[in-house]
């Protein structure tokens, strides 16, 4: 698009992002008087804090792009006039949140109508912030990343996540599948803050059968501007809709897509609601 000052609205989203990871660390460090409910099961938990980070991002987005539209996580669709959307997850690893794990992260994207356009994602209790925009470059705490060029599926390490949206048996043959392969994987907090893994080069790739569009838009756009290449996702990402999410290098992204095969039907979404 014309007429977009990435590098600017990059460092606004910057400034957002701690902002917004300072007042969820607040809530973290008295985490043990947060009202907690449950959405489709006990381990998808949603708390207070979730609530007012994500209404904290979206005023101030709204106060610096006016014309932008939203979708995030706890308060849904916004539309806007300016064919960019702003996508927000305000702790994405909730349950390691409340857990007082420190695997979780604030999560802000934006993307056009070509995709991921740009994406923030901090890691308060890391103090890691890491940034990435189309034509811009990843960083992390300010220093450059890459996606990883020393190893590769068979030497490095893979993120993987999973959750009740897909058949249990179909995740534990994806287990067996890898191992198979000699592919040694790991799980660690949110599903977010192990895509912004791949971009820094730490993971060579990380997948989950299914996820939301506000899981992973703020980290596509990272592993993108960090060399990496992203599993599309259809339309109906935007209305709230599930699919299968991958990221990797650029070497290892046709092997991993082989092996996970998420567009199969065995994959099919199974009815949690």
């Amino acid at each position: 698009m014309t007429g977009i000052d990435l590098g600017a609205r990059l460092a606004q989203t910057e400034t957002i992002a701690r902002q917004a990871g300072a007042r969820a660390l607040e809530h973290f460090r008295r985490r043990d008087s947060l009202a907690i409910e449950t959405k489709r099961n006990l381990t998808d938990m949603v708390s207070i804090a979730d609530r007012e980070v994500e209404t904290m991002i979206r005023d101030a987005l709204s106060d610096a792009f006016p014309a932008d539209a939203m979708l995030g996580e706890e308060h849904g669709h916004a539309s806007g006039e300016s064919g960019l959307t702003w996508v927000i997850d305000p702790i994405d690893g909730t349950a390691p949140f409340l857990n007082g794990l420190p695997g979780w992260c604030v999560s802000i994207g934006l993307m056009d109508d070509s995709g991921p356009l740009l994406g923030a994602i901090h890691a308060p209790v890391l103090d890691e912030m890491f940034l990435g925009a189309r034509g811009h470059g990843a960083s992390l705490n300010g220093r450059p990343i890459h996606v990883t060029e020393r190893f590769d599926l068979s030497s490095g390490l893979l993120g993987l996540g999973g959750n009740d949206r897909v058949p249990p048996a179909r995740l534990g043959q994806l287990h067996g599948e890898l191992a198979a392969e000699g592919i040694a994987w790991v799980r660690y907090g949110s599903g977010a803050l192990m895509l912004a893994y791949v971009a820094a080069g730490r993971l060579v790739g990380y997948c989950e059968p299914r996820m939301s569009l506000w899981d992973c838009l703020a980290a596509y756009a990272l592993i993108e501007a960090a060399g990496g290449k992203v599993l599309p996702f259809p339309p109906a990402a935007l209305q709230g809709a599930p699919f299968g999410v991958m990221g990797a290098t650029a070497t290892d992204y046709d092997r991993l897509a082989a092996l996970t095969r998420f567009e199969a039907p065995d994959w099919e979404v199974l009815d949690r609601r």
